[in-house]
């Protein structure tokens, strides 16, 4: 959907719907969803903001007012939304909000959130209590878009606030609301986030591996010193705006659609879908403005096609130590995510003006090659999550998945790899199938950042802020809430059945975010590094054609029977049951 379109949907929709909606009298309010309940499990330094009964079939959230999840779930079901208000310092405070369902399922599930945006992520939590958790989001401290940083500022317990504290609180005292208010222990917690979220996820195992008992992260900008800087140095590549090697956006597309034309066939199918961007080097000279029946209004000079190796290229210091992977072929319908036009991402500026360097005068023409250095030796907000030894987590039972988009122009997805690989070393001695044991990684053909695809590939499979990209309403899969093709059902499955999760099942649709049009394609993903593969024979655009190949585990998927008891719904009914924009998602 247009960028104008969920624009005109978001004005119309603010309009017509109540920002907070009430019970009318169809369903008794809970006794224990008021201010009281809460009053002897909360600290001192910790308040009820708010305590409002939703019925079902209603809305709730902040609308406009939260900057960066302005779109409210709809289409609930009977709830008790608690707002908390945690007051750590004269200069740092945060909130988090809470989804207490009627209906519960003796679980809680945390989500992240996007860039550095600040906001209650009521959207996702919308997804969430629908499969009867209890959900939990925290603003990160301040309420901003994901690139506006500004709020950082010469503020150092903001940016800890951002960087780890207030999600490691809000789970800390998040619990405590919930089994305060359903007066019974929580059996299982649960975590979905992705980019910041993958990030927010990864810290918290990290410094508190009792905090989930499972854990799915996508995306993870979790390399938070280097990440940023690369951002700004891969921005440079492609400035000034004047110089010749400067690559005008309007370009990216036949790019993009180049690069399939030279990618696409080395998985073995041609499909429109990138399988296998490692082992493809595209050749931009088949576009170079000189070569006789090129087409002059969408052509590379020499000068372009150099900065498009540069992009790709891994950025590494003066004694070729890397500081931060190059993008994968693929993505290149995102460039304009980092290959900037006047300048570079906000996401790099503001990290350097408003986190790193507390200078709002620094401009992208500042940035040299010893900011990663700095940014590692000093993190600020303590948000860089390098700790790659997760033995606490695993040895306490813990599981966790791990994805990436091949199709991501925001972060490299090579970025995860670069994660699997030393938690491989870290955590199991070296040995990936001892670590596929509790953590296993899944890369998504086709898919961009955190979900979409411009390729028409399958990338549903209910990950973090996927549900809100069909709808306000949305949760899990359409038509296929199951744990072969939801993640968070079949993580379910792995920490409370031990059914380990060999492939998942994606999803496209012919309008690729509208889950009412008829299924376009559907696909295994596999846990890293095997790869799926066409037998060659079967519809290529159906999962059952595919196989997962270069993985020893071949357990057996969770059985339809365990996945709807653990959620609490019958199969019989789940066919029947029935958006962000993308600055939320970075």
């Amino acid at each position: 959907m247009s960028r104008k379109a969920w624009a005109t949907r978001l004005l119309l929709w603010v309009a017509l719907v109540p920002i907070l909606v009430t019970a009318v009298g169809r369903r008794d309010v809970p006794p224990a969803c008021n201010d009281h309940s809460f009053v002897n499990v909360l600290p001192p330094n910790v308040s009820v903001e708010k305590v409002v009964f939703v019925e079902s079939g209603n809305t709730y959230g902040e609308g406009l007012r939260n900057l960066n999840y302005p779109i409210q779930p709809t289409n609930l079901p009977d709830l008790c939304a608690v707002t908390i208000f945690v007051k750590f310092s004269s200069a740092s405070a945060y909130r988090f909000g809470l989804f207490l369902p009627v209906d519960w399922n003796n679980r809680i599930l945390t989500y992240g959130n996007g860039g550095f945006g600040g906001g209650i992520n009521w959207l996702d939590m919308g997804a969430g209590v629908k499969y009867g958790f209890a959900a939990i989001s925290t603003d990160t401290g301040h309420n901003s878009t994901s690139g506006d940083i500004s709020w950082a500022l010469n503020n150092p317990e903001t940016k800890t606030d951002w960087g780890w504290r207030s999600i490691h609180g809000s789970v800390e005292i998040g619990k405590k609301v919930v089994e305060a208010y359903y007066k019974k222990k929580i059996d299982y917690s649960y975590y979905s986030g992705c980019s910041t979220g993958g990030r927010q996820g990864l810290k918290e195992v990290q410094i508190s591996p009792e905090s989930f008992d499972g854990v799915l992260v996508g995306s993870a900008a979790w390399y938070t010193s280097h990440l940023n800087t690369w951002v700004s140095k891969v921005g440079t590549y492609n400035l000034p705006l004047t110089a010749p090697n400067h690559i005008n956006a309007s370009l990216f597309p036949a790019m993009a659609k180049e690069v399939v034309r030279q990618c696409d066939r080395l998985d073995g199918v041609e499909d429109g879908i990138i399988s296998a961007p490692d082992a493809c080097t595209p050749d931009y000279t088949v576009m170079a403005c000189n070569r006789p029946g090129v087409n002059q209004s969408a052509c590379l000079t020499a000068a372009q096609i150099a900065t498009t190796a540069k992009a790709y290229g891994d950025y590494r210091a003066a004694d070729g130590a890397l500081l931060y992977p190059g993008l994968s072929p693929g993505c290149e319908d995102q460039w304009a995510l980092v290959l900037g036009q006047n300048m570079t991402s906000l996401y790099g500026l503001n990290y350097a003006r408003y986190f790193l360097y507390d200078d709002p005068g620094w401009q992208w023409q500042d940035y040299n090659d010893s900011a990663p250095a700095y940014a590692a030796r000093t993190d600020p907000g303590r948000a860089t999550a390098d700790d790659y030894d997760l033995a606490p987590f695993r040895d306490r039972g813990g599981k966790m998945i791990m994805y990436h988009g091949l199709a991501d122009g925001l972060l490299p997805a090579k970025g995860s790899d670069l994660y699997w690989e030393r938690v491989v070393a870290a955590t199991g001695g070296g040995n990936a199938t001892a670590t596929q044991q509790f953590f296993r990684y899944f890369t998504v053909p086709g898919m961009g950042h955190c979900g979409g695809t411009a390729v028409d590939a399958p990338w549903n499979f209910a990950a973090p802020f996927q549900a809100g990209t069909l709808g306000n309403d949305s949760w899990s899969v359409p038509g296929y809430r199951d744990a072969r093709h939801d993640v968070l059902l079949a993580l379910m499955g792995w920490v409370e059945n031990g059914t380990a999760v060999d492939a998942v099942v994606a999803t496209t649709w012919d309008a690729s975010a509208n889950a009412s049009t008829p299924v376009r394609r559907q696909r295994p993903l596999c846990p890293y590094p095997a790869t799926a593969r066409w037998d060659g024979e079967g519809e290529v655009n159906a999962a059952e054609s595919w196989r997962c190949e270069g993985h020893a585990s071949t357990g057996p998927e969770v059985p339809k029977s365990v996945a709807a008891k653990s959620v609490g719904y019958s199969w019989a009914t789940a066919g029947a049951l029935g958006s962000m924009a993308l600055s939320a998602v970075l």
